[in-house]
């Protein structure tokens, strides 16, 4: 396994695999916005590679708050559905946690949608715990 920060040349395999999360949003959509996260600067993309192939994604967005100080604030976590539950994930996220304790944050957050029983059990092995609710509104 080797995992590094992504680039612009990891473009579309990362699309790929966001799809494989987003299954209903359309192909182009997730371009146009995976585009527009790569241009800002506090967001940080993850790889995870088997054999020199980008197998696992996820991305981190700089944060501080009040109740976590400076955190990691993960955003689609994917691994290749034909590579899950083999210990993939287990260790990619080891890795981010070890990248994020030498630079300095004090807390990683993030986000599993509601109907995904499988992530949760992941991540409440991995040490995270449920602190509140995430909520949504979409906007016209």
């Amino acid at each position: 396994m080797e995992y590094k920060i992504l680039d612009q040349s990891h473009f579309n395999a990362m699309v790929d695999l966001a799809q494989q999360l987003n299954p209903n949003l359309e192909r182009s959509l997730i371009e146009k916005r995976q585009a527009a996260m790569l241009d800002y600067e506090h967001y940080t993309p993850f790889g995870c590679f088997l054999n020199g192939v980008l197998v696992g994604i996820t991305a981190g967005w700089t944060t501080t708050r009040i109740y976590s100080g400076k955190q990691l604030e993960l955003d689609n976590v994917v691994m290749d559905s034909s590579l899950r539950s083999q210990g993939l994930g287990k260790d990619f996220m080891a890795w981010i946690e070890n990248w994020s304790r030498n630079k300095g944050y004090e807390s990683i957050e993030l986000n599993s949608y509601v109907d995904s029983p499988k992530a949760h059990k992941f991540y409440f092995n991995l040490g995270y715990r449920i602190a509140g609710f995430h909520f949504i509104k979409k906007l016209d």
